[in-house]
């Protein structure tokens, strides 16, 4: 045992020294959960918009009042034809177009009905389709507070509720995934070039005479990085509440102990890598390009999942990021206990004693 903490310490010196390798650890988590929280986000603000208002009544300027004065569109100029609404949308000035009949007022009074057209720029088809769902959703509003004096017969009135994120924020379903793209990257790249930098340094031979067992050499390696990321993963909770307005519903508790358990499986694949690869450059590779794309694509926190084609559903199952991004959005967001994700933890524990068996075995391998 004195010889196992012996080499802790020492792997403790060595990153403890090197300010590279504490600003990774330390430094790039913060850095990473401020821009990727702020940045990957579905929802669309102050989206600039024109309005064709040929009625100019107190109705159409009520209207574009509220559409106004939301957090979605900016009225960016009031045009007169369509030539002018299509020359905007060619110079990207607009993402919108609002368009009033002639009398939309009188009709609403006296007909009880009347139209308003949205065009929208579907070049991205899913920034369009949003922009008219925000301007569908306030005209509906406006037409209620009309009518709303006006019973009329056999209407049907929809009540909704949008459960564990009633504002429909975008943070509430990034930052799970974040997470674990944060911790995923920084635990595996750091751990990835441990062993393999062990041989180009030309210290190989040490741990050759060394008496300590392959098991607890590597161990001894995971564990100073483990005991870092603990700290990251307090940054990245305490961030995640009070800069992103992200609340944990959830147990405290049980969120820490399934973030380390996912560090645990980053650490073991990081390890796997090492003790594969030839150098410290193979390392970093793998660890960055291997890891990064199966966790953006594979996760679902950017592309569902079950929209996938059943071979690419099967791939996704050997994605560690996807078990964890699926137990912090049940514990985080929806509040729920360990008997629901009970199944989840159990993957990612067989992940950390597979990953470790192979890094093991590997490194048995190098060793003779």
């Amino acid at each position: 045992m004195k010889q196992f903490l012996s080499f802790v310490k020492k792997e403790f010196h060595h990153i403890l020294r090197d300010r590279r390798t504490m600003f990774i650890l330390l430094g790039m988590p913060i850095v990473q959960i401020i821009i990727f929280g702020f940045a990957l986000t579905n929802e669309v603000k102050n989206a600039k918009i024109a309005v064709l208002d040929p009625s100019k009544d107190a109705a159409t300027v009520s209207l574009t009042g509220e559409l106004n004065a939301s957090k979605y569109f900016d009225v960016e100029e009031n045009v007169v034809s369509y030539d002018q609404i299509e020359s905007a949308f060619k110079k990207g000035r607009i993402k919108l177009a609002v368009v009033y009949p002639q009398h939309f007022g009188e009709d609403l009074e006296h007909l009880n009905q009347s139209a308003v057209q949205l065009i929208a720029d579907a070049s991205d088809p899913n920034v369009a389709s949003t922009l008219v769902s925000y301007a569908s959703a306030i005209i509906s509003d406006y037409q209620k507070r009309v009518t709303d004096e006006r019973k009329l017969p056999y209407t049907i009135k929809t009540e909704m509720r949008m459960l564990y994120n009633p504002q429909l924020k975008g943070a509430y379903n990034f930052v799970p995934g974040v997470m674990a793209m944060v911790l995923l990257l920084v635990c595996t790249m750091m751990t990835a070039i441990t062993i393999v930098k062990e041989k180009e340094l030309g210290t190989m031979e040490v741990m050759l005479v060394s008496p300590i067992q392959p098991l607890k050499i590597v161990i001894a390696k995971a564990i100073p990085y483990l005991i870092l990321s603990i700290v990251n993963i307090s940054s990245i909770l305490l961030l995640s509440v009070f800069v992103l307005e992200v609340p944990i519903n959830g147990s405290i508790p049980l969120l820490v102990a399934e973030s380390i358990l996912f560090t645990l499986v980053s650490l073991a694949l990081g390890l796997l890598i090492s003790s594969g690869a030839e150098s410290q450059q193979t390392a970093m590779f793998i660890s960055l390009v291997g890891m990064f794309l199966p966790t953006i694509m594979f996760s679902g926190f950017m592309f569902p999942i079950e929209n996938m084609p059943l071979p690419l559903r099967i791939i996704s199952n050997i994605v560690p990021a996807k078990w964890y991004y699926s137990i912090v959005k049940s514990v985080m967001i929806k509040g729920v206990g360990l008997g629901a994700v009970w199944k989840e933890t159990l993957i990612l524990a067989g992940m950390v004693v597979f990953f470790i068996s192979l890094a093991v075995k590997k490194f048995k391998i190098r060793l003779e």
